[in-house]
């Protein structure tokens, strides 16, 4: 199981607050926190939240991110959320389900 250091970082009940927060402000939008995986050689990313369009795929975000990381089309990059691997067609809605975890 990947450790998340932004949940380590900060507790449940202001994770909640903020998703909430964020959400009211920005309702067609999903708050989506970036780490890498401990151990990997990937790049470091400048930045860690994110608001990203509900309607962008799960592929086009990770697009977005190996743009942002300038990683080289050999290298592979996957997204996790919860520990799974969501498929790449699907909307970024998915993780509504997920917010303030």
């Amino acid at each position: 199981m990947a450790k998340s250091y932004f949940k380590q970082e900060h507790d449940l009940e202001k994770r909640r607050a903020e998703a909430a927060r964020i959400r009211e402000k920005y309702p067609d939008r999903i708050p989506v926190i970036v780490e890498k995986a401990e151990g990997s050689d990937i790049p470091n990313i400048d930045k860690k939240k994110y608001l990203v369009p509900a309607d962008l795929t799960v592929g086009q975000f990770v697009y977005v991110i190996r743009k942002r990381i300038k990683l080289s089309a050999e290298k592979a990059i996957f997204m996790f959320v919860e520990n799974v691997l969501p498929p790449t067609g699907n909307p970024m809605e998915i993780y509504k389900s997920f917010i303030a975890c």
